[in-house]
């Protein structure tokens, strides 16, 4: 065997366990991983990672590029964001194809994204979304599963734009439930978030400063208790997105614990940041949905974090400008929400779970990498083992880096994490056999990203918690 990479004598850290050794890669895939006990195998090139972690590249489950929603449009496009993802050690992400406008079929809008990600610098993979019912729907997610997008978003708040209503949930989870796929919920209980946004703009409360009291956690755990009982009796696969509250992850936990498919996942502003940022001098950089949290509910979620049940960690990238955001501080109902995170999501993530000893490292890399692989059924990806595709960062746990928006790279001027001091940056990263960061800075490889195929949601909870080594013909067939 010829190799083409060597990365010899770094930590290899999988979700089940770590050891010094080789890891040999050849056609774009990892061929070998050989104990450092044993001779450096030869390769075209040799890149010594001794006293470097090396953990397989992140899988990115929710991000929302070149999204437009109502008036306003993200800066960004799949060649900025890839590249993004690439420079912060992501080499998987997952986009979405939501209908932009009332007529604009799920169909259509996840098509449209497969249109635009041929210019992605790393593999995509789609979820398509169901925001209006008809008797079109079925039909047409029977489509997207043919063509490999097993998984749905939907939204219970956001009323005019993405919202979908109480049936169109129903029947949206019963479809995936027959079709063997998993719907994303974004949970917020809409009745709630409209009553308790109008009461306090009624009180002249509507500035970006009041953010976290329109939108309360028990709007958040409301709405995940009726979405797990419609998931409970249509028999669907569900994961929560952004998940900001403890109450709402253990929600989620007895719900598995009693036989469930439901998933939780977080972001990790929602660990690394609270509510007193709204009181800071820019609290626009904060504009999300769900908001930053109090300081007791952030050290709960953290807990859960820490202690295994959430389930995956995802950026929930959305990237709008300041100058947006600035248009409409004043209501935050006119503002768009959402913040730029694909590049420092191993960074933040990193830094909340991993102790200077590497205490908690196997754990980081299951909700960096193999779980999110694994829920979204993509093959060959989550893991440093032969017969995966070669998706590899190298970090220097030593290493501390202050967040400097302006030195990114996501498309907008700004970083929710401005000035955070963060370990975990990367120091090399391998996107499918290609070394795109290295120490002389980033090779950018052009459009080479691949639209992944996701296997049905039965199938990929079999897997172990490894994920599963790609096949022949490789999962990554297009599906464009």
């Amino acid at each position: 065997m010829s190799a083409d990479l060597v990365l010899a004598h770094g930590l290899v850290a999988n979700a089940d366990g770590r050891r010094v050794a080789h890891v040999v890669v050849a056609d774009g895939r990892i061929a070998d991983v050989v104990d450092a006990g044993q001779p450096v195998p030869a390769g075209a090139r040799v890149i010594d990672a001794t006293g470097l972690v090396v953990m397989p590249g992140g899988v990115d489950g929710h991000c929302h590029i070149a999204q437009t929603t109502g008036p306003y449009t993200t800066l960004d496009d799949y060649a900025t964001t890839t590249a993004a993802a690439l420079h912060g050690g992501t080499t998987t992400v997952l986009d979405f194809g939501i209908p932009r406008h009332a007529g604009e079929t799920p169909l259509a809008a996840a098509l449209g994204k497969l249109d635009l990600a041929a210019a992605a610098r790393c593999d995509v993979a789609l979820h398509g979304s169901v925001v209006e019912w008809d008797e079109t729907v079925p039909e047409q997610l029977e489509e997207l599963a043919a063509r490999g997008i097993r998984s749905v978003k939907l939204y219970t708040t956001n009323r005019g734009t993405t919202m979908a209503d109480g049936d169109t949930v129903l029947r949206t989870l019963r479809e995936m439930a027959r079709l063997d796929g998993l719907a994303y919920v974004h949970a917020e209980h809409d009745e709630i978030i409209v009553d308790c946004t109008q009461r306090h703009a009624d009180a002249g409360e509507i500035g970006i400063s009041d953010l976290p009291r329109t939108r309360p956690e028990l709007a958040e755990e409301a709405s995940v208790r009726e979405v797990l009982a419609l998931a409970e009796y249509t028999g669907a696969g569900v994961y929560f997105v952004h998940q900001s509250t403890p109450g709402a992850v253990d929600l989620v936990t007895a719900a598995r614990l009693g036989g469930q498919a439901a998933f939780s996942e977080t972001c990790p502003h929602y660990v690394a940041l609270d509510s007193s940022v709204y009181a800071g001098p820019l609290p626009e950089f904060y504009a999300c949905c769900p908001p930053m949290r109090d300081p007791e509910t952030v050290a709960g979620l953290r807990e859960r974090l820490l202690g295994g049940a959430v389930d995956t960690v995802a950026s929930d990238h959305s990237c709008y400008s300041l100058d947006q955001k600035r248009e409409h501080t004043d209501d935050i109902r006119q503002m768009p929400h959402g913040l730029p995170g694909v590049e420092t999501r191993l960074p933040v993530t990193y830094t909340q779970m991993v102790g200077e000893d590497l205490e908690g490292l196997e754990d980081f890399v299951s909700v960096f990498a193999a779980a999110p692989a694994r829920l979204n059924g993509l093959r060959g990806k989550g893991a440093v083992a032969p017969g995966y595709d070669a998706d590899l960062v190298l970090v220097d746990p030593a290493a501390v880096r202050a967040v400097d928006g302006a030195a990114l790279h996501m498309g907008t001027d700004f970083s929710p994490f401005e000035g955070l001091r963060l370990r975990g940056w990367p120091t090399a990263v391998v996107a499918g056999g290609r070394v795109v960061l290295d120490r002389d800075g980033f090779h950018d490889p052009g459009p080479t990203g691949r639209v992944l195929e996701q296997a049905p949601l039965s199938e990929a909870l079999s897997w172990g918690p490894l994920g599963a080594p790609a096949t022949e013909p490789h999962a990554a067939r297009s599906i464009r």
